[in-house]
């Protein structure tokens, strides 16, 4: 006996959506296009990040922010013989629990994200330079799948205890090339095969059994300054200490800063965004602009040191410029 249509509906709805609200459809990531002058930025920003993982740029990438966009590029500007600086800047844009997904996609587009999902990524990757896998989604298998597709350097950071083990494990197989299903430009469901990341690395952020910044890219927030967002401050210190000391200066590629134009942080409010402090954080608690440009300084005092001490090696120099 057939099952009138109505009544199938209703069962299919059941089986297959009982525990969701009625969908939404986001727009396809091919109607928001890129134009030409974005893709040249892209292209040298990420030119210029390979370069220094492949050793062929000895400067130090800063990924730091959010800041002032106009503050941060007339600094980028001056300080761009030392310093290759990334910017970091949706689901809730309104910050009211509305999810205006549509919206947050267009603005998370001029921005740089950390890929926390597997599916966003196809609306922001063409614009970004540099991306991260955070601590609680480097185990992911679908992570490391989209990081071996993914055409920028990304990092993994290590977990959340502050062991290394499963980065490692996770850039080995972004490394390889991978087979999953995932949503094309088109909007649609897709089969996707990778040739693999050559450009992943680990990112060491710290944990719950303390610091470890002691190598290749490391976060200067989360564990390694036990969360206390000033003491970001004091792990760059030793950061440029290690650029200028000769031992691990050259170990080190990248850090990453969490900075705003306001320091510490706020709780959205019931009401919405309209009563925020502006150029405060929502979620981590950051050290202010202020802050932040004597740590840049600071950073790039130890690139010029470690600069100076690979110039005295090879000239067989010690400290002080006296045959070694």
């Amino acid at each position: 006996m057939a099952i009138p249509s109505r009544k199938l509906f209703n069962v299919l709805k059941i089986v297959v959506s009982s525990h969701t609200s009625p969908y939404s459809t986001a727009n396809p990531p091919g109607r928001l296009p890129l134009s030409l002058g974005a893709a040249q930025t892209v292209l040298e920003g990420r030119k210029a990040t390979e370069a220094i993982f492949r050793g062929t740029d000895d400067r130090l990438i800063v990924v730091v922010g959010p800041c002032s966009v106009h503050d941060l590029k007339a600094y980028a500007d001056s300080a761009k013989d030392d310093l290759h600086i990334i910017m970091r800047l949706i689901n809730d844009p309104d910050m009211n629990s509305t999810f205006q997904i549509n919206r947050g996609l267009r603005i998370a587009r001029s921005l740089l994200l950390d890929f926390l999902d597997t599916i966003s990524p196809q609306y922001t990757a063409d614009l970004v330079s540099w991306g991260a896998i955070g601590a609680r989604t480097t185990e992911s298998q679908v992570h490391r799948e989209l990081t071996s597709a993914l055409s920028m350097p990304t990092g993994f950071k290590n977990s959340t205890d502050g062991g290394v083990g499963v980065a490692i494990d996770a850039c080995r197989a972004a490394r390889s090339g991978h087979v999953f299903l995932s949503v094309g430009k088109e909007g649609l469901s897709s089969i996707v095969e990778t040739e693999g990341n050559p450009d992943v690395h680990v990112i060491l952020r710290g944990g719950s059994k303390g610091p470890n910044y002691a190598a290749e890219y490391i976060d200067c927030s989360h564990g390694n300054s036990s969360k206390q967002h000033q003491r970001q401050i004091d792990v760059a210190e030793d950061i440029a200490r290690q650029l200028e000391s000769g031992d691990t200066g050259s170990l080190i590629m990248g850090v990453m800063i969490e900075s705003n134009l306001v320091e510490g942080r706020q709780d959205i409010p019931a009401s919405g965004k309209s009563m925020l402090k502006y150029g405060q954080s929502v979620t981590d608690a950051c050290i202010s602009w202020e802050s932040t440009v004597p740590v840049l300084d600071r950073l790039r005092e130890g690139v010029r040191g470690r600069r100076n001490a690979i110039w005295r090696a090879a000239r067989g120099l010690d400290a002080t410029g006296v045959d070694a």
